[in-house]
């Protein structure tokens, strides 16, 4: 082994040679290592890095690569990954904190270039559970890295940069708006040189100066607004950086827009903020952009210089740029102070559609972090990462609603969590249907800002800030985070009531069955799609979720992660649908497992189903052992308690129903044995119900409601979240209008005016009937959890006695659908629209 790698030999905590050692030592004597059963040890991911492709001969699709660097306990190992596996972190399934093993590999060498070489993983099993090998490790940075004999100087294996050397930098795991690596450089604290300020310009005299011959003075400008990163990266581009980031800088004369441009964006983009004084040399100008976004500034009271920009470059020439501490800033040199414009949820109604406004709250939602696909780029497939926020500020009774964006500040937009205090500039206002509350979304300028980062900002003096600091202290903490959530399904606005197919509105098209079902096997990891489809409903099934411990109080230990699941049919092995999905204890021929995502079935699989007997209710209530015992002995630990919770969830039998109480179509059993395809997703999730946040859980918190990190830590898998509070849901079966494909469906009404979907609900009574509650997502009236008023809630078996009127009705269902990880896919009924409730222009 010595003469082929150059580490020494060492043994893991088994005992046992290295299986990395083992597996580089095999790759010298063939070109191709096929392992067998016997010969494979997991290891486990400890870093899953991306990058745009390099472009082979003949490639057409512009697309990324991945590295991932893996661990047997006592070396780590930077591989290549085939990108025909690329699908596999497209769903979350090969993913940090888990074990894969790897059955098929080769050693490859750059040709074009000496002493550097790499193991090409060809294929692998990913393994589910709980990471075997993990357990072992305290610092994954201390572990060696395997690199082949001869090849020591190969720090392309070590370092924060690709494997293919023709990249120079990694791009952020889930979208490309974030920084990602060593190379974001927060860099040496501003100068405090004694500037000469005697010879420079102002703005207002560059756009005279645009298009002559000139030698540019020193500008002395203000940073008054940022913007986010975009990166432009494309197939044939030789650029190594390809970043730009605007930012609008203003000096006594007025403002005017600066770009930032590629390497330069590594090193001084973190260090350039709203309030940075900058000194600018050998900077050029260009015509502006005219199609990109801009802020709204009015209320800086500045005259605005837009026909030219400030471009920054990292040669020809090489920009001179120098950041002025805040104490060398003197007051004679006439900078603008930077303003703000903080609205109040009581002023939001007035604003104008797409006006901007600050805001500062309390927060007391948080969403889950969820991906939606850019429009019209050009380039290789790109992704926005966002989640729904809502904040109070005391002067309503009703929280802001914020859409908030990625906003290159990763760690910020992944620490928002309730209880803190949450600033966010240049929101716009998005005004919806009467009914329903305006809420605020994203611009390409906003900053978010959250409890410690607020030092030094240039808002804290802001006198909206100051009343809203003021409120704050009126306030106790224990009443707060009784109405406080985490993560779980949550969209917003609610569908409008009346549906409308526009060409000009694609927000909620219109589609096929058939088509609903390249769309759910296209989806990828958290990415969130709002489609609608035509057809009947023919089968509604009340479950009713397993009655655990208070899910508030008790810590559970770690339950099935819906994302885990085996890359290849293993039945021996591999969890059911039932131990994915935490809530759906229905007959739903999901449990079946292959090798599609989307689980789907012939219609001669009907005895799987448990559909009643048309138009009859059936009711079956039913104790578990464990419950019972659990009544008997209060005195239980938490930790058993736990246990028992994990057990009898893992266990659950996927052909038996908790509390069912269904109706099904008189036609059902008929065209159920017509239908030519069943797609059974459609359970609830763990992942689908949001959480009642806690402080002393608050990092594992965040960590479930946030997307699969880029690293490994150790605690990433340690612990899990308690049980959310959730009654019960629907499985609802909607046949498409063909009858040739039907769909299953989620459907779990608003119950509560506490919960986080009942904010800004139009709440317009109804008879809750099955079909009214489907067209309307809440129950009428909702429950007051304050008042302890839930009386009047109806039960599941008041409501299914009206699902008649479903029969052959032809409805449009508004489905939400949102891949969760794994093969668990959330489609969720948003809402059922009556073809009297459609419009036809």
């Amino acid at each position: 082994m010595e003469d082929e790698s150059s580490c020494s030999s060492a043994v893991t905590g088994a005992g046992t040679v290295s299986f990395l050692q083992r597996t580089l030592e095999r790759l010298s004597s063939t070109q191709c290592l096929k392992l067998r059963a016997e010969d494979e040890a997991p290891v486990a991911v400890v870093a899953l890095q991306r990058y745009l492709s390099d472009q082979s001969e003949g490639q057409q699709v512009q697309s990324y690569t991945y590295d991932v660097t893996v661990t047997d306990g006592a070396w780590r190992a930077k591989c290549f990954l085939h990108p025909c596996l690329n699908h596999l972190v497209h769903s979350n399934t090969l993913r940090t904190g888990a074990d894969i093993s790897i059955t098929q590999c080769t050693f490859v060498y750059n040709e074009r270039r000496l002493g550097h070489g790499y193991i090409y993983i060809e294929q692998l099993r990913c393994v589910a559970g709980r990471s075997a090998v993990l357990p072992r490790v305290n610092d994954v940075s201390s572990l060696p890295m395997l690199i082949k004999h001869g090849m020591e100087r190969s720090v392309e294996l070590q370092s924060d940069v690709p494997l293919q050397v023709s990249r120079k930098h990694y791009l952020s795991l889930w979208n490309n708006d974030d920084p990602e690596g060593d190379m974001w450089s927060s860099g040496p604290p501003p100068s405090d040189t004694v500037l000469d300020v005697s010879k420079i310009t102002l703005l207002s005299s560059l756009e005279s100066s645009f298009r002559s011959s000139w030698n540019p003075l020193p500008l002395l400008v203000k940073i008054i607004h940022k913007s986010r990163l975009r990166f432009y990266g494309k197939f044939g581009l030789k650029i190594d950086y390809p970043y730009q980031a605007y930012f609008e800088v203003a000096d006594q004369s007025g403002t005017m827009s600066l770009v930032l441009w590629n390497e330069l964006c590594p090193e001084f983009y973190q260090r350039l903020n709203v309030g940075t004084v900058l000194y600018l040399q050998n900077y050029t100008l260009k015509q502006s952009y005219p199609n990109r976004s801009r802020p709204q500034m009015d209320h800086h009271r500045l005259k605005t210089f837009n026909s030219v920009e400030i471009c920054l470059n990292p040669r020809n020439p090489v920009s001179i740029i120098t950041v002025v501490s805040t104490k060398s800033v003197l007051p004679q040199w006439g900078l603008p102070e930077v303003s703000y414009q903080f609205t109040t949820t009581s002023e939001l109604e007035k604003l104008a559609n797409n006006s901007a406004c600050d805001v500062i709250g309390l927060v007391t939602f948080v969403g889950r972090v969820e991906r939606v696909k850019s429009k019209g780029n050009k380039g290789p497939e790109k992704y926005w990462t966002y989640r729904w926020v809502h904040a109070v500020d005391g002067t309503s009774d009703r929280p802001f609603i914020l859409e908030i964006f990625s906003s290159s500040q990763p760690e910020i937009f992944n620490c928002i969590c309730p209880m803190t205090y949450l600033v966010c500039t240049q929101m716009r206002v998005c005004q919806v249907e009467e009914g329903s509350l305006p809420y605020l979304t994203s611009s390409c300028e906003t900053e978010t800002f959250i409890t410690g980062y607020h030092k030094g900002q240039p808002y804290v003096s802001d006198i909206r800030v100051k009343d809203f600091i003021q409120w704050t202290k009126t306030l106790k903490d224990n009443v707060v985070l009784q109405k406080t959530a985490v993560g779980g399904h949550y969209c917003y606005p609610c569908p409008p009531n009346v549906f409308t197919q526009s060409m000009a509105d694609t927000s909620v098209p219109l589609v096929a069955v058939a088509d609903l079902k390249r769309e759910l096997e296209a989806l990828q990891y958290r990415e969130h799609k709002k489609l609608a489809i035509q057809g009947q409903i023919t089968s509604v099934r009340y479950m009713k979720t397993p009655k655990t411990t208070n899910s508030q109080d008790t810590p559970e230990k770690e339950v099935p992660d819906v994302s885990t699941v085996v890359c290849e049919p293993d039945t021996h092995h591999h969890p059911s649908a039932a131990e994915q999905s935490l809530m759906d204890t229905s007959t739903s021929p999901s449990a079946i497992r292959g090798k599609r995502r989307i689980q789907t079935r012939k219609a001669t699989q009907s005895s799987l189903d448990c559909g009643s007997a048309p138009n009859k209710r059936r009711a079956r209530r039913q104790n578990t052992e464990d419950e019972q015992e659990q009544e008997e002995d209060d005195s239980i630990s938490e930790s058993e308690v736990a246990q028992d919770v994990e057990n009898r969830l893992s266990s659950q039998n996927p052909n038996q129903d908790f509390d069912v109480f269904s109706w099904e179509s008189s036609s059902w059993p008929t065209q159920r044995q017509e239908v030519s395809e069943h797609l059974c997703q459609g359970g609830l999730y763990k992942d689908s119900v949001s959480q009642r946040f806690m402080s002393d859980a608050k990092n594992v918190l965040l960590q479930w409601s946030n997307l699969q990190p880029t690293h490994w830590t150790p605690g990433q898998n340690a612990n899990t979240i308690p049980l959310g509070v959730c009654r019960g849901y629907y499985h609802v079966t909607i046949l498409g209008i063909n009858k040739q494909i039907a769909v299953d469906a989620a459907y779990f009404p608003v119950v509560s005016a506490d919960e986080p979907r009942a904010v800004g609900l139009p709440q317009y009574p109804h008879g809750n009937t099955m079909l009214s509650c489907l067209s309307s997502g809440f129950l009428c009236p909702l429950s007051d959890t304050e008042n302890h008023s839930d009386s009047a809630l109806p039960q599941p078996e008041e409501i299914l006695e009206s699902a008649g009127e479903l029969e052959d009705k032809h409805v449009v269902c508004v489905l939400d659908l949102c891949h969760l990880g794994g093969e668990a896919v959330e489609i969720v009924i948003s809402k059922i629209y009556r073809v009297s409730d459609v419009s036809l222009n």
